[in-house]
C-alpha cells in the first residue's frame, strides 16, 4: 500500500479506539514518527510504499494506540512550552495547563536577581528546564523521589542545552535540601484522589506512574507534607506556586494559611479552574 492507503487504514483502526476524534492526527503522528519525516516530507510523497519493516513497525505501533497507550509514549517524546522532551512510562505526561503555573513562575522569579528555585516532584523535567532555559540567572534544583524520573529530567536537560544549570536530587519532597533556602518552590505534586482511579482515561488510568497521580482519598495527600515543609525552605517574601486538582482550592487555602503563607491567589485554567495556587511566605 502506499503512504496514503497506509494512513487512511491506521486512521479506521483508531477510530475504533478509545479516542475516535484524534484518529486522523494520531496516525499521521505515527506513520511520520516510522519514516523519520515531516508532515510537508509526506504530503509530497504520500504515493510511495512502505517497507516491509516499516509496514511491521507502523502496525505495532496503530495497535498499540489503538488499546488507548499514549501517543507520547509510544513515539517517546513530546513539546512542553515550545520545547522537546523526551517522555516514557517513568514520568508523567506534560500537560498544557501545566504551563500556567511555569507563566506564574516566571512572573515571580522577576522580582529576584538571582532567584533560587526548587521544582519538587520533577518528574521529566519538565518544568526545571523550561525555568532554566527562560531564567539564565536563575538557579534550578529538580526534586524526585523517583530515580528513573530524575534520570529521564537529566536527559531532557541535556536535549535543551541547560544541563550545567540544573541539579537534580533524589530524594521525598524537600529532604535533600532541608538545610537550603529558595526565593521560589514549585510543584505539580500528585493531586487526584485514588477514588477517582475508575473515572480516569484508559490513557491515565492504565498507563501513566500512579506515585506522580495520585494523593490519598482526597488528593492532598502530598500537599499537606510538601506546604509546610516549603514554608520553612522559603526565604521571607519568597513563593509557593503549586498546580492544583478542580475544587481543591478551598482545602489548599486551609492549608496555606495554617502554614503561615500569606498573599494566597488561584490562576484559572482555560476552562476557568482554579489550577495554580501561589501563595508568599511573610
Amino acid at each position: 500500500m502506499t503512504l496514503q492507503e497506509w494512513l487512511n487504514r491506521g486512521e479506521m483502526q483508531l477510530c475504533a479506539g478509545p479516542h475516535p476524534g484524534r484518529a486522523r492526527r494520531d496516525a499521521e503522528l505515527l506513520l511520520l514518527h516510522v519514516l523519520g519525516k515531516n508532515k510537508s516530507w509526506l504530503m509530497a510523497h504520500s504515493v510511495e510504499l512502505l517497507s516491509g519493516d516499516q509496514s511491521r513497525s507502523y502496525s505495532e505501533l496503530l495497535e498499540r494506540r489503538y488499546q488507548g497507550e499514549p501517543i507520547q509514549y509510544i513515539i517517546s517524546e513530546t513539546e512542553f512550552y515550545g520545547l522537546p522532551f523526551l517522555i516514557t512510562p517513568d514520568v508523567l505526561i506534560p500537560r498544557p495547563e501545566t504551563e500556567h503555573l511555569v507563566e506564574k513562575v516566571l512572573e515571580l522569579a522577576a522580582r529576584f536577581p538571582n532567584p533560587r528555585i526548587a521544582d519538587i516532584g520533577a518528574g521529566s523535567g519538565c518544568i526545571a528546564v523550561v525555568l532554566a532555559h527562560k531564567l539564565p540567572h536563575a538557579a534550578i534544583t529538580a526534586v524526585d523521589l523517583s530515580g528513573p524520573a530524575l534520570a529521564i529530567a537529566r536527559q531532557n536537560a541535556e536535549l535543551n542545552g541547560v544541563s550545567q544549570r540544573i541539579r537534580c536530587l533524589q530524594g521525598d519532597l524537600l529532604a535533600p535540601v532541608e538545610e537550603e533556602r529558595f526565593e521560589i518552590v514549585v510543584s505539580n505534586p500528585p493531586y487526584i484522589p485514588e477514588a477517582d482511579l475508575p473515572t480516569l482515561a484508559v490513557e491515565v488510568r492504565d498507563y501513566e506512574p500512579a506515585l506522580a497521580l495520585f494523593a490519598g482519598n482526597d488528593g492532598l495527600d502530598i500537599c499537606r507534607r510538601l506546604i509546610p515543609s516549603a514554608f520553612d525552605a522559603l526565604i521571607p517574601g519568597g513563593f509557593l506556586v503549586l498546580e492544583i486538582g478542580d475544587g481543591q482550592s478551598h482545602a489548599i487555602t486551609g492549608l496555606l494559611s495554617a502554614s503561615g503563607f500569606r498573599q494566597i491567589e488561584f490562576l484559572p485554567d482555560l476552562q476557568s479552574i482554579p489550577r495554580v495556587a501561589c501563595a508568599q511566605r511573610p
